[in-house]
């Protein structure tokens, strides 16, 4: 049940960006969505969609604060202010501390503050957020969900290094695992989309986008995950390295004279589809040139699916049975090509690919794309700003805990 009219407001808050969109408690689909961006900058601007109409207004170098006060004005324009009953945060780094989402109080945040040094690029621009927020709307409950919280059920044999167990003790060095709140949301609706036992199941999630993760899940949690302690482990992403043999930067610092800020620079910025085709970190651009014979591109997007391919056979192996393999994210949702390569590498487990399924499942659609009697192949758009709603709404008393 919902409470007539409370609306749910969603932040994620980067260095120089604020994202947002704003839901009927309940719902799925938001009354708007938009993006603060360059903030702090000369071109500072803040675009707002209401019902497929775009509107944008400059911020003339200011940050966060004015583009949160440009929000307010335009949910007050829209009577709406007056319906906000919680605002909902990302906050990338959750740490061990916190395996759910929590209502912030100054407790908390001293907590997600002290875990900064694990994700000192995304953290404070998400406690930022928050702060900013609370600033502003000091009286409406704060709710911080976590990319982290649900790879805590993952079992020490999948989150430890084979590292001296001191480096854990003492600084909190394993893997943790992101894109949580999509995986999350698309476990779910697996479950509910191909009518699977939610007590006995199986899944392999690919999120793929610029960023991307595969996830095993068994039964609704997750067990399992591409990425470690930084989102830096793992698939081949858009400008990320993914895994690389730790060998190979003390080769580079050796006999290159790199230090710790180029090979943070060159793994996170210039490394993944742009490093290898040396032409974009845009899939679409890649798969492009690549159909036109571009060498670079043509590499760039064999390693990107051979590693996606490596990756779910092996996070297979942490379940007790594959039920599907399920694709999301931008290019997990759209390129029929990239699910097609990968899906093609998959045979050994019996997943076959229905090319006509496949090709017209894009922009938005969910459905199965294989055929035959082995585990499914299946697309299903995420939605993660939904997810924080739901759960800014159900610790806000808003509607029934799901």
């Amino acid at each position: 049940m919902t409470k007539n009219g409370s609306l749910i407001l969603v932040i994620n808050c980067g260095s120089s960006s604020l994202k947002f969109a704003l839901f009927p408690a309940g719902e799925q689909t938001p009354l708007m969505s938009g993006l603060a961006e360059c903030l702090g900058e000369a071109d500072a601007r803040i675009t707002a969609k209401i019902n497929d109409a775009k509107t944008t207004e400059q911020l003339n170098g200011q940050g966060h604060a004015a583009a949160l006060d440009v929000l307010l004005r335009i949910l007050a324009e829209h009577d709406w202010l007056t319906s906000v009953k919680a605002v909902g945060h990302r906050m990338v780094h959750g740490g061990e501390a916190f395996k759910a989402s929590v209502v912030v109080n100054q407790a908390i945040l001293a907590e997600i503050e002290a875990h900064n040094n694990l994700a000192p690029l995304h953290n404070p621009a998400n406690l930022l957020g928050i702060r900013t927020a609370l600033a502003k709307m000091p009286e409406i409950p704060q709710v911080v969900v976590f990319d982290t919280a649900f790879h805590q059920t993952m079992p020490p044999a999948a989150y430890l290094y084979a590292l001296p167990m001191a480096l854990y003790r003492e600084h909190g060095v394993r893997r943790y695992g992101f894109h949580g709140t999509s995986h999350r949301f698309v476990a779910e609706e697996a479950v509910r989309l191909l009518k699977l036992d939610p007590e006995d199941h199986g899944l392999v999630i690919a999120h793929l986008g610029n960023g991307g993760s595969a996830t095993a899940v068994l039964n609704g949690k997750s067990v399992d995950t591409t990425m470690g302690m930084t989102p830096l482990e793992g698939l081949v992403m858009g400008t990320r390295s993914g895994d690389v043999d730790p060998g190979a930067l003390i080769h580079l610092a050796r006999n290159a004279g790199w230090d710790i800020n180029e090979m943070d620079n060159v793994l996170n910025k210039k490394s993944g589809l742009l490093g290898i085709s040396e032409l974009s970190n845009d899939m679409r651009a890649i798969e492009g040139a690549a159909a036109e014979g571009h060498d670079g591109a043509k590499k760039a997007l064999d390693v990107f699916v051979h590693r996606l391919a490596r990756h779910i056979g092996g996070l297979a192996t942490s379940l007790p049975r594959l039920d599907a393999v399920v694709f999301t994210g931008g290019i997990g949702e759209n390129s029929s090509t990239v699910r097609k390569l990968t899906i093609d590498r998959l045979h050994v487990f019996g997943i076959a690919l229905d090319d006509a399924a496949n090709e017209a499942t894009i922009r938005g659609k969910s459905g199965v794309i294989s055929k035959g009697k082995g585990p499914l192949a299946v697309v299903i758009p995420t939605n993660e700003e939904w997810m924080i709603a739901r759960d800014a709404a159900e610790l806000a008393g808003l509607v029934a805990a799901h």
